[in-house]
């Protein structure tokens, strides 16, 4: 950092734009920089999964808490999850898709949320998503809450 700040105090413009590329290269890692760009391209990766009908992998991105509510029931745990999602995942066509519209990390970078519009396979808006993701210990984004609403 400190032979960024020299390059700082080069006196002219090029010099200070060459240095304000450095700074950024100097700063913080992507990740910091932009963590609601990163888990907007995680829930889109999770939104693939039913296009894609893949069951395992929707299953990779739920957390061991995971909490998701179908109505007024909450379904607890990653694999109970799995298993009330598996019958959307056996139809042809996919019998909804969703994506990201609203994404927010926190400072900490350690939780955020993601939100968007859910689509019948026609492409008629017929809901609202909101999910809650944690980052692992691995650096790994992990959805813990999701709730639908119409």
């Amino acid at each position: 950092m400190n032979n960024c700040r020299s390059r700082l105090r080069s006196g002219n413009r090029a010099g200070l734009a060459l240095a304000v590329v450095i700074l950024i290269g100097c700063g913080p890692s992507t990740r910091a920089q932009f963590p609601g760009e990163e888990l907007g391209a995680v829930e889109s990766a999770f939104a693939a999964t039913m296009a894609n009908r893949d069951l395992d992998a929707f299953a990779d991105f739920l957390d061991e808490e995971a909490v998701f509510f179908s109505g007024p029931v909450e379904i607890r745990g990653a694999e109970a999850v799995k298993q009330a999602w598996a019958p959307f995942f056996s139809a042809e066509p996919a019998p909804f898709s969703w994506r990201p519209e609203t994404v927010a990390v926190l400072d900490s970078g350690m939780l955020g949320l993601t939100s968007g519009p859910v689509f019948d396979p026609e492409g008629n808006r017929i809901g609202t998503f909101n999910s809650i993701w944690r980052l692992d210990a691995d650096g790994v984004w992990k959805i813990v809450f999701d709730r639908g609403c119409p």
